[in-house]
């Protein structure tokens, strides 16, 4: 299993202004690799290799991508956040071509919706590797993503849908509360906040968006931190604390979140939290 405790990153900003290239860094050098269990564990199920070909919505900075791609699938990511998937550019496509100069073979990654990756042979695996389960909207988002990506792929082939587990099995789940309830009456309805996984969360995107469950799994993924700095700006990175932010200041988000943190802390200064997440296996 891959290691999730990361290394000391230097912490000193506390003000509203931290600029978004910034916290993409945090999310690829802090945070992304705390579901690389969930990458790895999706991967060994389906067997993926060199005759998968791979559409990775959200791709993020690309760590998913990279795991398959060592793998030998041939990878293709959209992503909105054009910081973030710049990022993945540099990772996987370190070539100053881009992906222009990379062969028709070689990763793709692309700016905004799934439509974009179009212009290639039919995909026969699609993942959704941004666990749903934390804002009333997630799951709207994640079934008009599949409405789009679903066409890319031939008949028959695999789609993974992954969500938070349950919350008394995840322990970040209080921290995430903080963003809640710093955002409450400040968001319109159904936007922001974490609410909590539901048992069918998965089921009902699937069927929502024409998919047939074939199969589910759970996978720990304990988030591991070397200290507290570290912790706080890794999930400041993953944006569910945007709302709470724009509610009230970073630093008053960036003290609460410390705080909500402090039973998770170790006496090394460490700090530790056991997760769960599952995944649901679906075919088109």
């Amino acid at each position: 299993m891959t290691p999730t405790l990361v290394r000391h990153h230097a912490y000193t900003e506390s003000s509203a202004s931290v600029d978004t290239g910034s916290r993409a860094r945090d999310w690829a050098e802090i945070q992304e690799r705390m579901l690389a269990p969930l990458y790895e564990a999706v991967y060994r199920r389906l067997e993926v290799g060199a005759a998968t070909r791979m559409l990775s919505l959200g791709c993020g900075s690309g760590l998913a991508l990279l795991i398959a791609a060592g793998r030998g699938a041939r990878v293709t990511g959209v992503d909105a956040d054009t910081e973030r998937l710049a990022l993945a550019r540099t990772r996987l496509l370190p070539d100053p071509g881009g992906d222009a100069g990379a062969p028709a073979a070689g990763p793709r990654l692309l700016d905004g919706v799934p439509a974009a990756a179009t212009g290639h042979e039919p995909y026969d695996l699609i993942t959704a590797f941004t666990p749903i389960g934390c804002t009333a909207d997630d799951a709207e988002e994640l079934v008009g993503a599949l409405g789009s990506a679903v066409p890319l792929a031939d008949r028959g082939s695999t789609v993974v849908l992954t969500g938070w587990g349950p919350p008394e099995r995840c322990a970040t789940a209080a921290v995430l509360r903080v963003a809640a309830r710093l955002a409450e009456g400040t968001r319109s309805p159904g936007a922001g906040g974490w609410l909590g996984a539901q048992r069918d969360d998965l089921e009902d995107v699937a069927f929502r968006a024409g998919l047939k469950p074939d199969g589910s799994g759970r996978v720990a993924c304990p988030f591991g931190y070397a200290d507290m700095d570290s912790a706080v700006r890794g999930l400041l990175s993953t944006r569910l604390f945007d709302a709470a932010v724009r509610a009230t200041d970073r630093s008053q988000v960036e003290k609460e979140v410390a705080q909500a943190l402090h039973p998770h802390r170790h006496r090394d200064g460490t700090v530790w939290m056991p997760n769960v997440f599952r995944y649901l296996v679906c075919t088109t």
